[in-house]
């Protein structure tokens, strides 16, 4: 979906705010001081917490019946995208997140090339390397499977696990910064697609200058 779910017009989900956020800058993101950025970090942690435990508790068939439902959104988006014989980043699914793995394979045979981000380092943006089903495979940082061997690549789609996210398409992520450091520093700058499930919506995440909205949202 572009910026909202075109599969439902679901209530965004509420959740309490941080103490004395009430002003927002007319871009959305929030005019903070020291005293509200602790308190938007900490509200992000306890909002990422809960999220990620109720995604994890979603019955399996309930996330595989999501996930195809992303899928068709996401098969819609990359040929609106206008890109031709794109390359497209997915990722390798963790905790609980939807599993594209299947759709990844259904991209190659359209014409399309598949990428796995690589987290190298703490603090540092992530790269990129092609995938197929028979590429080897290592293990980088929290034991997340990447290509052991290949060329880093520049996508031209990004699609990006959420763990939250808000109706101006802004995302929560793992509060590791990985995906704004690296769609930042990227030039040119590939279209973003979030991926997540419904009930990840949160009324806002209160963004800070530092995060960059997706470009259209995939929900299930």
């Amino acid at each position: 979906m572009s910026k909202a779910t075109d599969e439902e017009d679901a209530t965004p989900r509420l959740a309490s705010s941080p103490c004395g956020l009430e002003g927002l800058r007319a871009d959305g993101t929030v005019v903070t001081d020291a005293e509200q950025a602790r308190d938007v970090a900490r509200w992000r942690k306890a909002e990422r917490e809960r999220l990620i435990q109720e995604r994890c508790l979603l019955p399996v068939s309930d996330r595989t019946d999501r996930t195809v439902l992303i899928g068709r959104q996401l098969d819609r988006l990359v040929a609106e995208s206008g890109a031709r014989s794109p390359t497209v980043s997915v990722y390798w699914p963790i905790r609980g997140e939807p599993d594209l793995r299947p759709w990844m394979r259904t991209l190659i045979p359209s014409g399309a090339s598949v990428a796995l981000p690589i987290a190298l380092a703490l603090g540092e943006p992530l790269v990129f390397r092609m995938w197929h089903p028979e590429c080897r495979m290592a293990r980088g940082l929290w034991n997340i499977p990447y290509p052991a061997d290949g060329d880093i690549v520049l996508p031209h789609i990004v699609i990006a696990p959420l763990v939250g996210f808000d109706r101006q398409s802004y995302r929560l992520g793992y509060g590791g910064g990985f995906f704004d450091r690296t769609l930042a520093a990227l030039s040119p700058k590939p279209f973003v697609i979030g991926v997540g499930y419904q009930s990840a919506e949160l009324q806002t995440i209160f963004p800070q200058p530092h995060d960059i909205p997706m470009d259209a949202l995939a929900i299930g």
